[in-house]
């Protein structure tokens, strides 16, 4: 696991190298390297798991192929086996270091060979030298890019910080990345809310050449279609599958540790990992005082069921308003789900604890049908696709329009908003009412929303989550599973739940499904710190600055939710805090790079 960073099509001076490299040292901090020429260079921090003595990037066949990469291949000893047969040698065990051989075996379909999760940067110097971009089938491993095309150069990372920092790289603001955030709680798609400044999707293979630009293509998810004579056959093949796919991820050098939220998913994935992993720990966070969706009961008992070291996190609310701005700047962008903190948190003690991979049961919901607004698409009537993107939204529709400004409602009257994408998207799917949300829902959603939250925040604690339901087998079986063995009535992950019989105690399979989450709306109220923070941060004064919100619409936010507190209110004000810290953090972005670069010249 590591962090990367490169630029084709000019030189970078060197201080300019070694400040992107501190930009990004959080996620690898065990080692950095970089190789360049006049024409490119190719940088990476690395977090060692496999072959902890070796590894140094950029690894390289010959003078011809050299590869940075970020992430685990889980296959890479079958791979160097095979490619050792065919007659090429290797001088270290690391995931990574059969790159190289597996590209100049296969060209651009070496990726198709791969099972795992990455994030891939490679220059083949052969006669017209070309830079090659890969992403794993999930998104589990990002990356970021800018292509200027007047200068013919490409730069890229793994975060957004350091891509800033790249010569040429603008922050100018998306002028509608405001609605879109609010509409979907973070940017979906490729554009990101810089206007210059997209991100590869998942399972993409890019190209670039200085003389041609950039080309992008796209691999397809699989689909594995089974024939099941019932929902408890299709439980048991869940079960097995995602037994060998938990198994698959213990690979490594170092410990593995589990994340227990207390949920179905998190839950069964500790339970497996505690099958092959002795002596497992698992973490699960908690707030002191006494605050609505306490988890850590049904945690501890999945953790005295299925003998893990038990680890209970615990955070004072009080303190949320000291962290915000520092998890705002890991994720580069802003993310209005409040479990950012919680997030943020969890990773910190894990890492505290000694421990450099965590496993979570991220995803589940999304391929299996677990969310109460699926079952309820699947029972609305025409107006299904409005409602089920609205549902998505950090603050809806028809409060949007009135704490905008009358210049921005203005400015988005003639543009395609996000939400019309989207419900676009979900009416001209060619298939049924699920598999068009599935699709939405793997596609869309989950890399931007779940997995960058993820990597980002783990890798600020120098932490890897492995995701065993990001699996492409696994999410093969989900979508070719029946509709009915996902979804029935009230019914969600009807196979998954089928599999997890025996497994679980029965107190968490029968549970009823809630947040892993800050409850912000009994925090943001009187008394409570963070309520005062936000009334700071949503000042007229400090709203003026970009003249799309409206400071007088949003203090009555406030004022409503002082007077009658309510999720949809709270999570508005959540949200528009969290933007708001974001603009004005990267608004003032050189300071902090100004800083780093006096550290490191």
């Amino acid at each position: 696991m590591c962090r990367i960073y490169g630029h084709f099509g000019s030189a970078l001076p060197s201080e300019r190298i070694r400040l992107l490299s501190e930009l990004q040292r959080h996620g690898g901090p065990d080692s950095q390297n970089f190789e360049n020429t006049d024409e490119w260079v190719l940088g990476n921090n690395r977090l060692a798991i496999v072959d902890l003595d070796h590894g140094e990037q950029p690894y390289h066949l010959g003078n011809i192929i050299k590869v940075v990469f970020n992430g685990e291949i889980y296959n890479h000893r079958e791979l160097r086996h095979r490619l050792a047969g065919m007659g090429y040698s290797f001088s270290d065990e690391c995931d990574g270091s059969i790159i190289p051989a597996l590209y100049h075996k296969y060209g651009l379909d070496f990726v198709e060979h791969l099972n795992g999760m990455f994030a891939i940067a490679l220059m083949d110097m052969r006669e017209d030298p070309q830079l090659v971009l890969a992403t794993d089938e999930a998104g589990m491993k990002p990356l970021y890019y800018h292509w200027d095309e007047s200068e013919e150069t490409l730069s890229f990372s793994s975060e957004l910080p350091a891509l800033l920092a790249m010569p040429g790289t603008s922050r100018d603001l998306h002028p509608e990345g405001l609605d879109s955030y609010l509409s979907t709680k973070t940017p979906f798609g490729e554009q990101t809310m810089f206007a210059d400044v997209r991100v590869l999707p998942r399972g993409a293979t890019a190209t670039f050449r200085p003389s041609e630009g950039l080309r992008v293509s796209r691999r397809s998810l699989p689909r594995s279609e089974y024939s099941f004579s019932s929902l408890q056959q299709a439980g048991e093949t869940v079960r097995e599958l995602l037994e060998l796919e938990t198994r698959r991820l213990t690979i490594g050098d170092v410990p593995v540790s589990a994340i227990t939220s207390g949920g179905l998913d998190s839950s069964l994935v500790t339970a497996m990992l505690a099958d092959d992993v002795p002596n497992l720990h698992s973490f699960n966070i908690s707030y002191t005082g006494d605050w609505p969706f306490d988890e850590r009961v049904y945690a501890r008992e999945v953790a005295e069921r299925v003998g893990t070291t038990y680890h209970q996190v615990e955070s004072d609310p009080a303190s949320f308003p000291d962290l915000i701005n520092e998890v705002i700047w890991h994720l580069g962008q802003p993310n209005a789900d409040p479990i950012t903190v919680s997030t943020f948190l969890l990773f910190r003690s894990i890492h505290q604890n000694g421990f450099k991979v965590a496993v979570t049961g991220d995803a589940a919901d999304e391929i299996f049908g677990g969310y109460g607004r699926m079952r309820q698409a699947l029972w609305d009537g025409a107006d299904w696709a409005s409602n089920y993107v609205d549902s998505l939204a950090a603050v809806p529709a028809r409060l949007r329009g009135q704490i905008y400004t009358e210049d921005y409602r203005e400015y988005l009257k003639s543009r395609e908003t996000t939400a019309q994408r989207l419900e676009n998207r979900l009416l001209d799917f060619p298939g049924n009412r699920l598999e068009a949300i599935t699709d939405l829902e793997v596609e869309e959603r989950l890399p931007a929303y779940h997995l960058r939250r993820v990597d980002h925040l783990s890798m600020a604690h120098s932490v890897e989550a492995r995701l065993p339901f990001c699996q492409p087998a696994v999410i093969g079986l989900a979508r070719g599973l029946p509709d009915d063995y996902r979804i029935r009535g009230q019914e969600g992950k009807r196979a998954l739940y089928a599999g997890a019989r025996g497994r679980l105690p029965e107190s968490v399979l029968n549970r009823p499904k809630q947040p892993f989450t800050l409850p912000i709306t009994s925090m943001l109220t009187e008394g409570n710190r963070l309520l005062d923070f936000a009334r700071d941060t949503l000042s007229s004064g400090e709203l003026a600055a970009t003249g799309q919100l409206d400071p007088t619409a949003v203090n009555g936010l406030i004022k409503r939710q002082i007077a009658h507190p309510s999720d949809e209110t709270a999570l508005s004000i959540w949200s528009l805090m969290v933007h708001q810290l974001w603009v004005k953090q990267f608004a003032h972005e050189r300071t902090r790079h100004e800083t780093v670069s006096r550290e490191v010249v």
